[in-house]
């Protein structure tokens, strides 16, 4: 895929990843995704999709719907790992810890979602 095929992957799941989390926990959506680009930029990938795994009652079904929404982006993508993968975390496990740039670029698109997904979460809570 080409660099502008990507951005626009980005900006359509980002647009996704708002609308899904703002369904399932409505004025805590902009917080949730904006904690969850916190924890990758800063942790990484792993520690972003076991952020979503570890929400409690009331963040889970926005979590769920986030790390739903991540998996199919790097999926689209064609991230090694997530192709035909339930598991996000083993995905990062098995197939991307061993290979840097396929990580590096997971990162790279899923924080560029998660930017796009905060200015749409703040405009459906506006």
């Amino acid at each position: 895929m080409s660099g502008q095929n990507l951005d626009q992957l980005c900006a359509q799941f980002g647009w996704k990843i708002a609308d899904e989390v703002h369904k399932a926990i409505d004025k805590n959506a902009e917080n949730h995704i904006t904690k969850s680009l916190g924890i990758l930029q800063e942790d990484g990938v792993y520690a972003f999709f076991l952020y979503q795994a570890s929400r409690g009652q009331r963040e889970k079904p926005g979590a769920d719907r986030l790390r739903d929404q991540a998996k199919e982006l790097l999926k689209e993508a064609g991230i090694n790992g997530f192709a035909n993968t339930s598991d996000p975390l083993a995905a990062v496990r098995d197939h991307l810890a061993g290979d840097l740039d396929q990580l590096l670029l997971a990162k790279r698109l899923l924080e560029q979602a998660l930017i796009y997904a905060r200015y749409h979460a703040k405009a459906l809570e506006g």
